[in-house]
């Protein structure tokens, strides 16, 4: 209605005319896309600018560089466990194998240690101080001994030692069976280990003796050995290979000798 108001009202007043103008206008941006702008504030200074429709689209630019890249972005939550995937196929069943014989038992092995089987040995591994050591002379079963490193080239078992009367050798039968003595003083070894130790190869005597004047002799002997108590532990001597204390007699045995020494040349034992 105002678009035809304005076509029939052509004479009327210039203040009339700008505004069905602009009515005009507006219902014209309906169908050619034109734009109104109105400047001014007062009355007397509006002014209805036409503005035109866009042109056509102009042809695309070239195609920028790309940007650099941006910061890696921080690492989401972790998302929920997925759904339990379908079994697998069952897998065929095995053959079974075939079972083998037991194989033939084999030889007893040998411990990695060497542990010494008398003093020689421990002698010819360094030890070369007189003490109290343990050897292992047969089956690995270990034995307590004092070793004579220096008396004779060293190497001695001493299964008697008498010298301050600190120890009383007056014993029965049974001591004198098991042994007895302090390591520090006097001691004697006892009989069953005597047997024991020289029943397990060739062993030398050395019998030391020093008198009250201090005067030092000695005797030594090429084999010794003293039989089981079911002997008696008799005493068995070999060839005298000198000294100057004369020859030791088996019945000087059953008297207690002041010291007396042992070497014994048994085969090393793995321990």
């Amino acid at each position: 209605e105002l678009c035809r108001a304005a076509l029939a009202m052509g004479t009327a007043s210039p203040a009339l005319l700008v505004l069905l103008s602009l009515r005009v206008t507006i219902c014209d941006a309906e169908d050619t896309c034109s734009e109104v702008r109105i400047v001014g504030l007062r009355d007397a200074d509006r002014l209805a600018i036409l503005q035109g429709c866009p042109g056509i689209p102009g042809v695309s630019g070239p195609k920028g560089e790309a940007g650099l890249p941006g910061t890696k972005g921080e690492m989401g939550d972790q998302g929920f466990p997925g759904k339990a995937g379908p079994p697998g196929a069952k897998g065929n069943v095995a053959i079974d194998g075939v079972v083998c014989p037991t194989g033939a038992k084999g030889e007893p092995g040998f411990p990695e240690i060497w542990e010494a089987a008398n003093c020689e040995e421990l002698l010819a591994k360094g030890k070369i101080l007189s003490g109290w050591y343990t050897i292992y002379p047969q089956d690995c079963n270990a034995t307590t001994v004092f070793c004579d490193m220096d008396t004779d080239g060293g190497g001695w078992i001493v299964f008697q030692r008498r010298w301050d009367g600190s120890v009383n050798f007056l014993r029965d039968w049974d001591s004198y069976k098991r042994g007895f003595g302090n390591q520090l003083t006097e001691f004697w070894m006892g009989n069953d280990n005597i047997h024991f130790l020289t029943s397990l190869g060739p062993c030398e005597l050395r019998v030391d003796l020093r008198d009250f004047e201090n005067n030092y002799y000695f005797a030594k002997y090429a084999s010794f050995r003293v039989l089981g108590e079911s002997e008696k532990y008799r005493l068995i001597l070999g060839d005298f290979l000198g000294g100057n204390a004369g020859k030791f007699e088996a019945a000087h045995w059953e008297s207690l000798f002041p010291r007396a020494f042992q070497k014994c040349s048994a085969s090393m034992q793995r321990c």
